[in-house]
C-alpha cells in the first residue's frame, strides 16, 4: 500500500512539472504570437522533453476536465439565430461527412501501401483493416478499438491517428492565421453571444449542469463524452436563451494547455521507433488530406457563401476540440466549425465498422454473384 501511495506522489510530481513546463511554452508561444498558444505550445515543449528521454506525463483525469471547459465554451455559441444558420446548412453538413467518407477510403489505401515489414505478420484482411481504421477521420481511441474487434495491429492504428491529429494541429493554425491576415478577414465570433462575462453562480450552475451531462454521456458509453455531453447541455441552454455565465478565458487556457500536454505526451522515442516507413506516410498522407481539404472547403464556400476558411476548419482530419478551439481562438465561425466535426464524427463512428464489414463480404463474394 505504501509502494503505491508513493509510486502515485510521483506520478503527480511529473505531472505538476509537466504542467509547468508547458506553462512556461506557452507563455513563450504567447509572447511569439503563435496561433493557439495555450495549445501548441504545450504540445511542442512536451514531445521535445519526451523524445529527449524526459519523463514528461499528462493526466486522463486533467484532460477531462480541460474537454468539458472547451465544450461547455463552445456550446455558449449556438444562440437560436446560429442554430438557425446551422440547421440551414445540413446539405452542406451532409456533403462534408460523405467527403471524409471518400478522404478515408484515399488515405486508407495509401497506408495500405505503406505497411511494408510493419504488416508482414498480418493476412490479407487484418492488413485491410489497419489500413482502413487507421485512416477513417474519426475519434483515435474509438478507431483504435474497432481496430482491435477487426483484428488489426492496434497499435499501429493509434499511432497513425496520433500522427494525423498533431499535423493538424501544428499545421492549420498557421495557415488559418496567415489567411486571416492574407485576406483581412473580419472576426467572425467577437465574443461568445449571451453573457460576455463569468458571472458567480451562473458560472457554479452552468459547471454542474455540464457536469452532469459529461456523467451522462460517460454511462451511454458514447464516444468523447467529457467533451461532447457539456457541449450539448451548454448548447440546449443557449439554444433556449437561457445564459447562465461565460467561461473564464483563464480556465479555456488551461484547458487547451491540458488537451496540448496530452498530445505532445504521444511522442516518446519507442514512438517514434515503431515503424518509421508506417509514421511518415502518416504525416505525408495527412497533409494530403489537409490540401484536398483547402479544395473541398473552396467548393462549399462557393456554395454556401460562408468564409472559405470556416469551412477549411470544418471540414479538416483534425479532432474536434482542437479544430474548434482553433476556430474559437481566431474568432473563425466557432458554431459552424463545432457543428460539422460533430456531424462528421458521429457519422464516421456510427459507418466506419459497417462499411469496412460491407466491404469485406464484397470482396468475399463469387465473381457470379458481384456481377449480378
Amino acid at each position: 500500500m505504501a509502494e503505491m501511495h508513493h509510486e502515485a506522489v510521483r506520478r503527480w510530481l511529473r505531472v505538476g512539472l509537466t504542467l509547468a513546463l508547458a506553462s512556461g511554452a506557452a507563455l513563450l508561444a504567447v509572447r511569439a504570437r503563435v496561433p493557439v498558444p495555450w495549445m501548441i505550445g504545450p504540445l511542442l515543449v512536451t514531445a521535445a522533453a519526451r523524445m529527449a528521454g524526459l519523463p514528461a506525463v499528462s493526466s486522463t483525469r486533467l484532460r477531462n476536465a480541460g474537454q468539458w471547459v472547451i465544450g461547455a465554451a463552445l456550446g455558449l455559441y449556438f444562440t437560436p439565430q446560429v442554430t438557425a444558420l446551422v440547421l440551414g446548412l445540413w446539405w452542406a453538413v451532409a456533403l462534408a461527412v460523405l467527403f471524409a467518407l471518400g478522404l478515408g477510403v484515399l488515405f486508407g489505401g495509401w497506408m495500405d501501401r505503406a505497411l511494408g515489414a510493419a504488416g508482414a505478420e498480418l493476412t490479407p484482411a487484418q492488413r485491410r483493416a489497419t489500413a482502413w481504421f487507421a485512416s477513417s477521420v474519426g475519434g483515435a481511441s474509438e478507431m483504435t478499438l474497432l481496430a482491435e474487434r477487426a483484428g488489426a495491429r492496434a497499435d499501429l492504428v493509434a499511432a497513425a491517428h496520433s500522427v494525423r491529429m498533431t499535423v493538424v494541429v501544428l499545421v492549420l493554425p498557421f495557415a488559418m492565421q496567415w489567411a486571416r491576415q492574407h485576406w483581412q478577414l473580419p472576426a467572425l465570433d467577437a465574443t461568445p453571444p449571451g453573457r460576455a462575462a463569468a458571472e458567480w453562480p451562473g458560472l457554479l450552475w452552468l459547471g454542474l449542469a455540464t457536469g452532469a451531462g459529461a456523467w451522462l454521456m460517460g454511462r451511454t458509453r458514447r464516444a468523447n463524452p467529457w467533451f461532447i455531453g457539456p457541449l450539448l447541455v451548454a448548447m440546449a441552454l443557449t439554444m433556449a436563451d437561457v445564459h447562465a455565465s461565460a467561461v473564464p478565458k483563464a480556465l479555456t487556457n488551461a484547458a487547451q494547455l491540458v488537451i496540448g500536454v496530452s498530445l505532445g505526451v504521444r511522442f516518446s522515442r519507442p514512438f517514434l521507433r515503431t515503424a518509421p516507413r508506417w509514421l511518415a506516410a502518416a504525416a505525408v498522407g495527412t497533409l494530403g488530406m489537409i490540401a484536398l481539404c483547402a479544395g473541398f472547403a473552396a467548393l462549399l464556400a462557393g456554395l454556401t457563401g460562408l468564409h472559405p476558411v470556416t469551412l477549411m476548419l470544418a471540414t479538416a482530419p483534425g479532432g474536434i476540440a482542437e479544430m474548434a478551439i482553433t476556430a474559437q481562438v481566431l474568432q473563425l465561425g466557432v458554431a459552424v466549425v463545432t457543428a460539422f466535426q460533430v456531424c462528421r464524427l458521429v457519422a464516421v463512428l456510427l459507418l466506419a465498422e459497417p462499411l469496412f464489414g460491407w466491404l469485406e463480404r464484397r470482396r468475399a463474394a463469387p465473381v457470379h454473384e458481384k456481377g449480378a
